[in-house]
């Protein structure tokens, strides 16, 4: 497991001042607050400007110059722990997939955002809503997630 969790990419330039869009971004305001720390691939780098832009994005400066598409990364013990139940995208991407009767189906590649609920998207193809009746277990620990079959076809 990396000591070091994504908060997001250096995007396209915006404005003239030397800011630019965050590329799937944290929700986490405080990632982008003026005075915070945030390491570009894996340099450390502060943050002197951060604004709301079109659409809702994030758009920030930081004190030196970095190169669009590199990585924003925070420690992982910055972040809070988790309400019971709820887990990072970060921890669930990898796990294995797997039916209740333990036949591996894939493994877990993104948790993508929808209307109703959240979706795993697995690597065989098929996305999996994060609900009672399809997701049966969420073992971190044990790098798997158990999936109703009924919900793999």
């Amino acid at each position: 497991m990396t000591d070091r969790v994504s908060v997001g990419r250096v995007g396209r330039p915006h404005g003239l001042d030397g800011a630019f869009v965050v590329e799937r971004g944290s929700d986490d305001e405080r990632r982008y607050r003026v005075g915070e720390t945030i390491d570009v691939d894996g340099v450390p780098a502060k943050v002197v400007l951060s604004r709301r832009v079109g659409g809702g994005r994030r758009a920030i400066k930081l004190d030196r110059p970095v190169e669009r598409g590199q990585e924003l990364t925070i420690p992982r013990a910055a972040l809070p722990p988790p309400d019971p139940g709820c887990f990072y995208v970060f921890e669930l991407v990898g796990l294995r997939a797997v039916t209740e009767a333990g036949e591996e189906v894939g493994t877990v590649e993104d948790v993508l955002p929808g209307v109703a609920n959240d979706n795993l998207e697995l690597s065989n193809g098929p996305l999996v809503p994060m609900i009672e009746d399809a997701v049966l277990e969420i073992d971190v620990a044990g790098g798997r997630v158990v999936i109703n079959s009924t919900f793999i076809d």
